[in-house]
C-alpha cells in the first residue's frame, strides 16, 4: 500500500481510520506514527477484534526496531519484516551491532 493508496484507503474507510488514529502514543511524531499507521492499516483486515492487541504490538515491534534499533528474535522480526513490506520510511536511522564497530576498531 504506497502512501496515496494509504489516504485513499482512509478516506473510503473513515471510521476504521478515525479508530486508528486513537492507537498513536503521545510520543509519537508524524515521521514514527505515518509509517506505523501504515503498518496496522495494511494488516488489521489479518486480525479478529480479539487480536488487535497483537496487532498493536507487533507495530511497536517493527517501529522500534525500525526507529530505535531494539533488537528481537530473528523469527519475530521475520514476521514483522515481512507485515510491513512495502512501507518506506524516510530518513530511517541506521544502527550498528556492538560487533561491527569493535570489528571496525580492530582494522584500525
Amino acid at each position: 500500500m504506497a502512501n496515496m493508496d494509504v489516504e485513499d484507503f482512509i478516506q473510503q474507510n473513515r471510521a476504521l481510520a478515525d479508530q486508528v488514529e486513537t492507537y498513536r502514543g503521545y510520543w509519537e511524531s508524524e515521521k514514527h506514527w505515518e509509517p506505523r499507521r501504515e503498518f496496522i492499516l495494511r494488516n488489521i483486515n489479518d486480525f479478529q477484534l480479539q487480536q488487535l492487541d497483537q496487532l498493536l504490538s507487533l507495530s511497536m515491534v517493527w517501529a522500534n526496531n525500525v526507529f530505535m534499533g531494539c533488537r528481537y528474535s530473528t523469527e519475530l522480526l521475520d514476521k514483522v519484516k515481512e507485515m510491513a513490506e512495502g512501507i518506506e520510511v524516510e530518513d530511517a536511522p541506521v544502527f550498528k551491532t556492538r560487533d561491527e564497530i569493535m570489528k571496525k576498531q580492530q582494522g584500525r
